[in-house]
């Protein structure tokens, strides 16, 4: 009886061994074969149409040049890139916390900034001007004297702003999106708003009651996506624009999304 019991218990235990390993070596197999891409957080203020905004009538996505461009640069590096809405005063900061990876919200390498974090190539330059109700009279600089103008707080806007006020004695009050810019220049509580071109273009395309002109003095101005200090994503990032600018792929996205606006 012993015997008859020890050869069922040896039995058992055997049955069990093996169905284990065929568990295990399913479960490595289904490893092996599944391989999951790196993710990249990506900031963007989702307020600057027609490079990072949402079309509400379409949806709730972010959608727009700079959005296309990233994922294009996400497939040449191999990783996905995860975008997500937050105001552009808070990106560079969330940048060097760590809180995301990599930004790309038609921002502006300047001193300040490259303090602190690390900007790729340009892949677009523009040009700025000061948007204005018709009625109003105001057609140059000079008759911002007296004046108050809204710009995106901490963009180069602001900096112009700040330069412009100086020389014609004027005000300038920061607002954190570029809508609340138009909404307050329409309803009176600001005379005037300096905004990129391209940016610009999408407004006075909507309403016939704007209009712009550029300003004077123009900076040099050229949007890049901006890394961590030190980060080898600056030198994989370059390569992947390269590609795309001599497959004609940035071209495509500028007569996609930048001339529509004309």
């Amino acid at each position: 009886m012993k015997n008859k019991f020890f050869v069922l218990m040896l039995v058992l235990v055997i049955g069990v061994l093996a169905a284990c390993g065929a568990k295990e070596d399913k479960t490595t197999n289904a490893g092996a074969g599944t391989e999951q891409k790196q993710v990249l957080k990506v900031g963007t203020s989702a307020d600057y149409a027609p490079f990072e905004y949402v079309d509400a009538a379409k949806g709730e996505e972010i959608i727009g040049f700079d959005i296309d461009l990233i994922k294009l640069v996400g497939e040449k590096i191999g990783v996905e890139m995860q975008v997500q809405d937050m105001d552009f005063n808070s990106l560079v900061p969330a940048l060097q916390a760590g809180k995301i990876d990599v930004v790309i919200s038609g921002m502006s390498p300047n001193e300040e900034r490259e303090q602190v974090v690390d900007f790729s190539d340009k892949y677009n330059q523009t040009e700025q001007v000061v948007i204005v109700k018709k009625d109003i009279g105001i057609n140059k600089e000079a008759d911002l004297a007296g004046k108050k103008i809204g710009v995106q707080t901490a963009s180069i806007q602001e900096n112009l702003g700040n330069a412009i006020a100086k020389k014609v004695d004027a005000k300038v009050e920061g607002r954190t999106r570029i809508p609340e810019i138009i909404q307050d220049m329409m309803s009176k509580r600001l005379d005037a708003g300096i905004l990129e071109g391209g940016v610009a273009k999408g407004y006075l395309k909507t309403n016939d009651k704007l209009v712009a002109f550029p300003v004077e003095e123009q900076p040099e101005d050229f949007k890049a996506i901006a890394v961590p200090k030190g980060s080898d994503l600056k030198d994989k990032i370059n390569k992947a624009l390269k590609e795309l600018a001599d497959e004609g792929k940035i071209q495509e996205l500028e007569e996609k999304w930048l001339e529509k606006a004309e």
